[in-house]
């Protein structure tokens, strides 16, 4: 069996400690000879250091049953840092109340402060910035098959 990010992202899921867990992402270089495994891993109220060592040690393991001990790969269990984009549901709800920077599929960009996330997508208060006025916020709701791509805005105001 090959290791493959459909294949980690498996025994990753099978590995996760607590139910509130869930994988973002999974990544495997293409390098033959020691492949780069990333994984991902955030969780309804974060991830602690000590669940990603959990996940970590059990993919370890799995890897070790499914391959042998012979087997040569770097593996790395982290959670996605804030720069890394927004791709799930779970991973929205956590931060209702932040400041988010949409792309759309049709190539626009909404910024707004996300207030609600629905089954089919969110809901921003959008903020509409006009020269030599204040800005105004108007709700929008963006359904999750138009989001290319979502990031929160970091402010250090």
């Amino acid at each position: 069996m090959a290791l493959t990010a459909p294949v980690i992202r498996e025994m990753a899921e099978a590995s996760l400690p607590d139910s509130d867990l869930f994988i973002v992402d999974v990544s495997v270089s293409s390098s033959a000879v020691r492949p780069k495994i990333v994984v991902l891993a955030d969780g309804e109220q974060g991830i602690t250091i000590d669940q990603c060592a959990t996940i970590s040690r059990r993919i370890n393991k799995r890897i070790e049953e499914a391959e042998g001990e012979e087997v040569s790969y770097v593996l790395e269990v982290s959670s996605p840092g804030v720069d890394f984009p927004l791709t799930q549901p779970k991973q929205f709800k956590r931060n209702i109340g932040r400041s988010l920077k949409v792309k759309l599929q049709d190539d626009s960009e909404k910024v707004g402060k996300l207030e609600e996330v629905t089954e089919t997508g969110i809901n921003l208060l959008e903020e509409k910035k006009q020269k030599g006025k204040k800005a105004t916020y108007e709700p929008v709701q963006i359904p999750f098959g138009e989001i290319v791509k979502a990031n929160v805005v970091i402010s250090f105001k």
